[in-house]
């Protein structure tokens, strides 16, 4: 079961998500780092864990305003042992690009898509080299119908993003998730949003999900590293 640590990303600081609301995401405090600058925080969530995977949202990127353009490369750099994956906010044509670099994992979020053209660009990337995130926003999907619908488009790794529920500490949403495994079929499935500690994770992966997305649990402390390493070998 994998656990990924989540920084998210503004004007090159990192923030604190919750439920969604990113216009009020402020600078992040943790004990894990001595600043919000998303290096330290990367570097202390490495001497918690050795997480073998880091998500890093840069909100610009999602919202318009240009990337952070530096910053796959300065976390790839921070923490060797970790891959990257990467949302920016990125198409189907931009995704390519990223996987032609090499630094980064790029995260294509349905929210990103803008219609049918993409979905068909979608579907011609290498089903490896990107991670598709199923992204909903009120309770609704969020991004073209037709990707929702057609599992067997989807890539080998598929994110369950419920927005409301990030930095919430309402739990995940467990029975949209199972959904989700139901119709995956050998694909990892991960969940994102509310996860409050190993009773969570526990029950998301008696539902079949390969793991999940985490940032305010390790902030406050919520999981410790044996709690970490024992989750590492469900």
């Amino acid at each position: 079961m994998d656990v990924i640590p989540v920084i998210d990303v503004r004007h090159g600081t990192a923030v604190a998500a919750a439920r969604g609301d990113r216009a009020n995401y402020r600078p992040l405090e943790t004990p894990l780092a001595s600043s919000s600058d998303p290096v330290a925080v990367a570097r202390g969530f490495a001497e918690l864990f050795t997480f073998p995977v880091l998500y890093v949202a840069d909100l610009d990127g999602i919202e318009g305003r240009g990337s952070n353009a530096s910053l796959a490369a300065d976390l790839a750099s921070a923490v060797p042992h970790a891959r990257i994956w990467l949302d920016e906010g990125a198409r189907p044509h931009e995704a390519a690009q990223r996987i032609a670099e090499g630094v980064a994992m790029p995260i294509i979020g349905t929210e990103s898509l803008a219609g049918a053209a993409d979905v068909t660009a979608l579907r011609a990337l290498p089903p490896h080299a990107y991670v598709l995130s199923l992204d909903f926003k009120d309770d609704r999907f969020a991004g073209p119908p037709a990707v929702l619908a057609e599992a067997e488009h989807w890539p080998h790794s598929v994110i369950v993003m419920t927005l409301a529920r990030v930095g919430s500490g309402e739990g995940p949403d467990r029975g949209r998730i199972s959904e989700i495994v139901s119709r995956a079929g050998d694909r990892r499935v991960y969940g994102a949003g509310g996860v409050r500690g190993r009773p969570d994770i526990e029950a998301l992966h008696r539902a079949g999900a390969a793991g999940v997305l985490i940032a305010t649990a390790l902030h406050r402390g919520m999981l410790k590293a044996g709690d970490l390493g024992e989750i590492a070998g469900l």
